[in-house]
Order: C-alpha cells, then structure tokens, then sequence
C-alpha cells in the first residue's frame, strides 16, 4: 500500500453472515443521519438507546432528534462510564429498562458509545425476549474498529475479561468518524492500537502504509476513514469466514492474552490502563515472546515497539502507572483466559509483521520466565 486510495464520503463494508448479514457505514454524519438508516431497515418503529455519562452530554441529544425526526419513538438510559459498568448489577439495570419500556423483539436496542456500553447493550439485547435486534453506534475509534463488529458481547467477571457474554450480531453499524474529533489524544490513540493489530494479523502491507501514515490518520480525512475502513473489512471478513471463533477468528485476538491480563491486574482502573494499551503492550510482549521462541526475527519485534511508541502509545509492563502484581498473578489471569482449552495454554504468536498465527499448547514454564523477566521489579 503506497498512499491512502481516494475515498468516498461514505464507506460501507458488508459483513456476510447469510440472514444475518449487515452493513458497516463509515463517514461523517451519521449521527444526524442514524434516524433515516434505522429506520429503512426497522420493522418496529420504538428503540431503546444506552449511553453512558462521557457521550450523552455531546451526542444523545442529536441522535434522539434524529430518530424523532424519522418517526421512531425513543427512550435513553445513561450509565457510568468505564470498564467496571461491565458488571451483573449494570447488565440488570439495562435489560430492566429495556423491558419496562416494552421494547419488543422487531424494535431495536441501540448501543451509542465505546466498547463498554457496546460490550454491556449486546449482552443485553442477546438475552432479553430471548435475543432482540441491535444497533451499534461506535463512539470511539477502539469501537469503530474492533468491538462494534462481529457480535461479541459480554460483561466481566472477577476472573477475569469479557468471561460472560453470548455471540449477538448487530443489524446495523453506524461508525460517525466525526465522533472521533472529541476523543482525548489518548483515547484515539488506544484505539489505534487495534487498527495496528489488522496489519500485524495478515497485513504487512497496511502496517507499512501506518507506519508512514499515522500521522494523516490522526489528523483526520480520507486517509482515517481508510484506516477504519479497511480494520473493519478485515474483521468482516474473518467473522463472516469463523463467527464463533472456533479457528482463524481467534488471530483476532493477537495482544489481547498479554493484555488482558494486564488490564486484570490493574483491576480495570482506566486511570492506569485502557484497553487498547493493553492491547498495545501485549502486541509487543507477543512479538517479543515468538522471537525468544525463535519463531521470529528480533528486529520485527523492535519494528512493532518502535512504531506503537512512535504514536505515543506504552510498550512495556513498566510504563503502567503503580505497583503490578507478582508474575504468579498475571499466569492466574493468562489462565482463565477465553483462548485456554482443555487448560493448554493459547497463543497468537507470529513469524514476522503479518504473519500471526495460532499457537496451541504453549508451555506455561515459557511464559512464565518471559514474563518475569518483562516484568518491573
């Protein structure tokens, strides 16, 4: 990839699931425009929207007179923000306030936030009236690009990450790339982080056209609505081909085993670590772990650290704020882990930039003394 192909206003990326298939519109917009894309594609004419406290001051009142001026009736309910809405009590607020405002099955359930309230609001449209429609409206880039798409919902457990959840497809994505304006810089670029992740998956291309693009990509215009358009065709593509994650969708969580574990022992504190850096970090511990197995060549790992910190995003286990715990309790968390099977221990390793693949049966002993010596003493 050598510049960022001209693009449209507006994208649209099929996601290809036979009767569940559905779109993926990305632009300017479409928030103002979200009550005319609904409501083309409702049958019932009611929804229920859930934000959180950081959107509905800025978005839910333009987005309700949107709906309103389509004639869809709309109730809100807004949440705290933050990764610990992710809860039994907060799941129960919502499916309760989604069945006293008599939400039936052919209206719909929208999601207008960040991966949080996406996560959260699909776990509950999946269960209420035993699976209701859903709508997604990504606020932020990390949701645009990852969580939005492929129907993963859920809600954590003290034991660890997204460990309670079903597979609920949305019948609709609305990715307003307007919305990313008020991002703070370290939300854009947490969100990044997974964009990167599309390259270093199976694309070496793109990472090449990243690393010298980034900075349009922040910027804003043709080249962002590209970068998001190509991460969500590239999820689009292995959701429609493995939508239960039984094989090659689990690529899609290359940094995530590291990062997720991190983001445990950091007891989900948004102050001391997001998601995408997390996800950031594990990137890097995951190109670091395949060249200590001689799986890769060191230099790719320095080329992944180099350009995650070029955009300012953390790379290492030192850069997170406060104490971590010992080792032990990070393998605990690695242990619970959604990619464990049969209690062998899963990895997405690579063989260089853009050739990640599955590594099962990792031995724990290996991980054990990577990380120890990873981690700050």
């Amino acid at each position: 990839m050598t510049q960022a192909p001209s693009s449209p206003v507006r994208r649209s990326v099929r996601v290809a699931l036979g009767e569940r298939s559905y779109d993926i519109l990305i632009g300017p917009g479409l928030i103002a425009a979200a009550g005319a894309e609904i409501g083309s594609r409702m049958k019932g004419r009611r929804v229920a929207v859930i934000t959180d406290e950081h959107v509905a001051p800025i978005y839910l009142e333009p987005f309700m007179r949107s709906l309103s001026a389509s004639g869809i009736e709309a109730v809100s309910q807004v949440l705290p923000a933050g990764e610990k809405t992710k809860s039994f009590p907060h799941l129960m607020d919502v499916c309760d306030g989604v069945l006293g405002a008599r939400i039936e099955r052919n209206d719909a359930v929208v999601a207008l936030g960040g991966g949080v309230i996406g996560d959260l609001t699909g776990f509950a449209a999946g269960i209420v009236r035993r699976g209701s429609r859903f709508i997604q409206v990504p606020t932020s880039l990390l949701a645009q690009v990852d969580s939005s798409v492929g129907g993963k919902t859920g809600i954590n457990s003290r034991h660890g990450k997204n460990l309670i959840g079903v597979f609920h497809q949305p019948d609709l994505v609305l990715a307003d790339t307007d919305v990313l304006d008020t991002l703070s810089p370290r939300e854009f670029r947490a969100g990044y982080a997974e964009v990167a992740k599309y390259g270093l998956i199976d694309k070496p291309e793109f990472f090449a056209w990243l690393e010298r693009s980034w900075r349009d990509i922040f910027a804003g215009g043709d080249a962002r609505i590209e970068a998001i358009a190509t991460s969500c065709q590239a999820k689009a593509d292995v959701v429609a081909a493995d939508e239960r994650e039984n094989g090659l969708r689990a690529l899609l969580n290359l940094g995530h085993t590291f990062g997720h574990a991190l983001e445990a022992a950091t007891e989900y504190d948004s102050h001391r670590l997001v998601h995408g850096e997390g996800v950031s970090i594990g990137m890097v511990l995951a190109h670091q772990f395949s060249a200590r197995m001689n799986l890769a060549s060191p230099d790719d790992a320095r080329r992944v650290e180099a350009h995650l910190g070029e955009v300012g995003l953390p790379i290492s286990m030192a850069q997170i704020p406060g104490v971590l715990p010992p080792v032990e309790t990070l393998m605990d968390a690695i242990a619970q882990d959604k990619k464990v099977k049969s209690g062998k221990l899963t990895f997405i390793l690579t063989r260089g930039i853009g050739q990640s693949f599955v590594a099962d049966d990792v031995p724990a002993s290996e991980v054990l003394a990577f990380l120890k010596d990873k981690h700050p003493k």
